[in-house]
């Protein structure tokens, strides 16, 4: 029988065997359990939780609650500070997909380049100058204006350097796409974009060693990891940084909708707008790009894993709104057709979310192709009719798109 979840919060150290763990006081994506709940079979499981979280939620149905436990705060009904991000835009392509990629390669190249000097002068000492980071993402905004896939296309295509990197690449570019689908004005989504790539500037002053740690972090080495928010702040502060949007962006990225984020536990619409798509921002590209202790998971199921925490951790209309704005199957997708072929997702059909435009990669026994097959599932004239049966995490089946799209 269905029931509504009830939960507590309590410490790791109050856990019993037989107790369910249904949220953590981090990012799921931080550490490596693989689902968004955590049976309590051993006193080996309390021991893995200990390295991650200071306290957990558990499930009340599941299990009897000790005595010492405390209760999660009812979320602030405080109304949000004056904001830029009002929905003023219906933004139509504007650009066919195929004469914007060449121009979303160039954007991204700008930004790529700008990221990868930006960790270098940060690590260095070196101020940010706040007038370098919006000629670097104005390009990028300009291309993901013109067309809604080109500029996902090349970040799909894109190769990788380290996760800190990338990551900034990565969420700057989501930010510009996610302000476009919610209709903010241009230089609204420059602001987006900018934040989206200054989050995490406050781990270029944490130890390299903790950043790229394959196993868990002690308590202390994750109070340490979590002061990159306040180091991020400094970085602003120094720089002359005065762009309300970045700031918040960069200050409440881990913030949660429940009042269970940090670094000050603000809840609803206390955490400004730009700080709650921030923080679907952030914690989605996490789960799907690679890390040191774990795979990555599937677009797909990335985002399914947020809709999971809507209202909780993430504001539910954000997370469908979101949502809306990637696709059920995101840009750059792995996924496997009912005819057995693997592809790569390149263009959404608007009005056929379900049939993109897909670039075949292998035969139907999964070889590899000679070179790749473009295939609009929404026009198809082959008598065999191909459908998306599942999506698959990047590298599936050894496949890796861009060996056959770049040269």
């Amino acid at each position: 029988m269905a029931y509504d979840l009830v939960e507590r919060r309590v410490f790791v150290d109050d856990l019993e065997v037989g107790m369910y763990v249904s949220r953590l006081d981090c990012d799921w994506s931080d550490t490596p359990f693989p689902l968004q709940g955590v049976p309590i079979a051993s006193r080996d499981d309390i021991d893995k939780l200990r390295r991650f979280c200071k306290y957990v939620f558990v499930d009340l149905h599941r299990r009897v609650m000790p005595a010492r436990v405390t209760t999660v705060a009812p979320a602030s009904t405080a109304r949000p500070a004056p904001s830029r991000l009002v929905p003023s835009n219906t933004y139509i392509d504007t650009a066919v997909f195929d004469d914007e990629v060449p121009r979303a390669r160039e954007a991204l190249d700008t930004v790529a380049s700008f990221a990868d000097r930006l960790i270098d002068d940060l690590q260095s000492g070196r101020a940010i100058e706040p007038e370098a980071v919006e000629e670097a993402v104005r390009p990028m905004v300009d291309s993901v204006l013109r067309s809604g896939d080109a500029l996902f296309w090349m970040e799909t295509l894109r190769r990788r350097d380290s996760y800190t990197y990338q990551h900034a690449v990565g969420c700057s570019t989501l930010a510009a796409a996610f302000g476009r689908h919610m209709g903010f004005a241009s230089d609204a989504i420059v602001s987006l974009a900018a934040g989206g790539l200054l989050m995490d500037v406050g781990k270029s002053q944490l130890p390299e060693e903790l950043l790229e740690r394959t196993g868990p972090l002690n308590d202390g080495e994750w109070e340490l990891a979590r002061q990159h928010v306040q180091e991020g702040m400094a970085i602003l502060d120094h720089s002359g940084v005065t762009d309300q949007e970045v700031r918040d962006m960069v200050l409440t990225h881990h913030e949660r909708f429940d009042g269970t984020g940090y670094p000050n536990g603000l809840a609803g619409t206390a955490i400004p707008l730009s700080g709650r798509m921030a923080a679907i921002i952030d914690t989605y590209h996490a789960m799907s790009t690679p890390r040191p202790y774990r795979p990555a998971m599937s677009q797909h199921l990335a985002i399914r894993q947020l809709y999971a925490g809507r209202d909780r951790e993430f504001q539910g209309e954000l997370v469908e709104q979101f949502q809306a704005c990637l696709g059920v199957y995101p840009t750059g997708s792995l996924v496997e057709l009912n005819t057995g072929e693997i592809a790569v997702v390149m263009v959404q059909n608007q009005t056929r979310r379900l049939q993109p435009r897909v670039a075949l990669l292998t035969r139907t026994d999964k070889t590899a192709l000679d070179d790749f097959v473009v295939v609009d599932l929404m026009r198809q004239v082959d008598a065999v009719r191909r459908e998306i049966q599942r999506t698959l995490p990047a590298g599936s089946y050894g496949i890796d798109p861009r060996e056959f799209f770049l040269p």
